[in-house]
Formats: C-alpha cells, sequence, structure tokens
C-alpha cells in the first residue's frame, strides 16, 4: 500500500531482526576460512537475499533504503539498568556475522547504519524523525518501535505477516496513542528487552490506565479515580505510588532516541541504479555466487521498470 501523500518514501529496516530472523529460517550455510575453520553465514546469506527480494517487489517501489544494525547489542541503557538485555544470549555462530552482514549490505550500495551505544531501534526511530517531508516505512514487528508512528506518513511493516499499521491502526486496535508505548512496556513490562515491568499490571489493566489518564506521570495514586473495569485496583495503586521511581526508569528504557546524530541527507539512502563494485566479490567470499547472479537480474529489472515509467 503507498502513501499517496508524499512524493518519496523511505524503507527503513530493522536489520537486527533480519539477521535473527534469516538465521533461525534457513538451512545452516557455512564457508572456510583461511584458516582453515568453518564460518557459519546462513544469516548473512539470507539477509542479502531477503534485500534483494524487497528491492524486487514492483509494488513496493522501493527508491530510498537504509538498514540499521546493532553493531553491539549492549548499549547506554545498560549503564542505567543492569538487568537490560545485553549480548549473553546471542549465539555465537550469530554474533560473528554482524559485521560481515554490515560489510556484505554495504557492498550492495544500501547505506547501513551499525550503532554502538545506541540501538538500531533508536536509529530507525531517529531516521523517521529527520525527514518529515517523506513517508517512512519501518520495516520491523518490534512493538517498540510502534512509538514513532505518525499519522499516515511513519508506518510499521511487518513483512512475514504482510501487515502494515499506521497510528490509526494502533489507536483502534490497543485504545491508547503508540506515543504511550514506552509507557506501556514500562508497566507491562518487556521480557525480550529486560524490562520487568511492575507486578500485577496486566496489558488490559493498562491500557484502561493509558486511554484513561495517558502517560504514567497522569495516573492518579487514588484507585478511586480509576476505570471500574479494572480489578483490584487498590492493590494496583499501592504498587504503583510506591514504585514510581522505578517505572520512570523503565519508561526511559523503553524510549527510543529520536535524535541520533547519523549526518544523512535524503541523497544517501537513494538505491544505486547498480550494484557497488565490491558485492560480487563479498558474494562469492561467502560462497554465495547465487547472490551475485540474483543481484544483477535483480537492478536489471529495476532499471527496465524505471525505464518503463519514463516513457
Amino acid at each position: 500500500m503507498a502513501h499517496a501523500t508524499y512524493a518519496t518514501r523511505v524503507h527503513a529496516v530493522d536489520g537486527t531482526y533480519e539477521l535473527y530472523r534469516a538465521h533461525y529460517s534457513k538451512r545452516p550455510r557455512k564457508v572456510a576460512t583461511v584458516d582453515g575453520r568453518d564460518l557459519d553465514v546462513t544469516a548473512s546469506v539470507g539477509l542479502a537475499a531477503s534485500l534483494l527480494a524487497l528491492l524486487a517487489e514492483p509494488s513496493e517501489r522501493v527508491t530510498h533504503l537504509v538498514y540499521a544494525f546493532d553493531h553491539t547489542i549492549r548499549s547506554f541503557r545498560n549503564d542505567l539498568y543492569a538487568g537490560y538485555k545485553d549480548d549473553s544470549g546471542v549465539p555465537a555462530e550469530l554474533a560473528a556475522q554482524f559485521g560481515l552482514v554490515e560489510r556484505l549490505v554495504a557492498s550492495l550500495g544500501v547505506r547501513v547504519l551499525p550503532m554502538i551505544e545506541v540501538e538500531a531501534d533508536d536509529a530507525l526511530a531517529t531516521v523517521a524523525a529527520s525527514f518529515p517531508d517523506c513517508a517512512v516505512d519501518i520495516l520491523s514487528p518490534d512493538k517498540d518501535l510502534a512509538q514513532c508512528l505518525e499519522g499516515e506518513r511513519v508506518r510499521t511493516v511487518d513483512r512475514a505477516r504482510e501487515r502494515s499499521t499506521t497510528y490509526a491502526d494502533y489507536l483502534d486496535t490497543r485504545g491508547f496513542s503508540p506515543a504511550l508505548v514506552p509507557d506501556f512496556l514500562a508497566l507491562v513490562g518487556d521480557p525480550q528487552d529486560g524490562i520487568p515491568g511492575l507486578a500485577g499490571f496486566g496489558e488490559k489493566t493498562v491500557a484502561l490506565l493509558l486511554a484513561a489518564f495517558g502517560p504514567i506521570e497522569q495516573i492518579p495514586d487514588d484507585a478511586g479515580t480509576w476505570p471500574a473495569a479494572i480489578r483490584g485496583k487498590e492493590r494496583l495503586a499501592n504498587t504503583l505510588a510506591s514504585r514510581r521511581e522505578e517505572a520512570a526508569l523503565y519508561k526511559r528504557l523503553a524510549t527510543l532516541v529520536r535524535d541520533v546524530p547519523l549526518g544523512l541527507s535524503l541523497g544517501d539512502l537513494e538505491v544505486p541504479s547498480a550494484p557497488a563494485p565490491g558485492f560480487e566479490a563479498a558474494a562469492l567470499a561467502l560462497g554465495a555466487r547465487d547472490l551475485a547472479a540474483r543481484a544483477d537480474k535483480v537492478f536489471g529489472e529495476r532499471k527496465t521498470r524505471a525505464l518503463r515509467t519514463v516513457t
């Protein structure tokens, strides 16, 4: 589905998610290194194939593209809270591919954002905020990124489920503004990111509170003012009153940074008319001759479509 009111659409891809998805959904693929070791390149080759599939899709009309990666899993959030996610659960064969896949994507001519100190999600949020005159599709199912939704301009896209979400979609489904996603995650918790939330606060309860009062700071301590549909109001109100500082920390952890100094111009994100010269060598080094051939085919088809549009 196209953004009819915007001349340019930016596709901003969660490269870390795509890397994980490729790692767990593809048959293992290995190449021999110069020192005789077997290097697992499953995720890297799978992500590159997914990227080419995106470029090949006529309905997407991808003209401006950027991939954000967590170059390191640890970020400034680990300094704020010791329990925040780190790299301890990342399989070694996957961790070894982060730098590899960044170079592979860049060798195709696509802009790569390798994040250190901040996360890939912060980079995606910054991209969405940096081009207010462009539509932005954030390609990721990550629930954190819903806080970036803005009218019809910024939407999230789950490629695996072929589903897009706008601000109105989220509001209609969840009952509260996407801007309150950090508040929601602070209270409910986000186990994937290591945010525990507050005991007893389930999704339905928190949705009712946010719909009624807005952000955490505006939720009153007086349970008598809370929506009648909430069960155990007194207990929950006491929990929130005694743990507001904790909730504020969790909210900060869940709030994406939208002003990362990326130094990007819209021109930096333009998809080239042909693969960069180094892509074929990079693909061959991974034992993926098929990728190089596929790239030539995809870019050739894109050029043909562009000529048809002009004529």
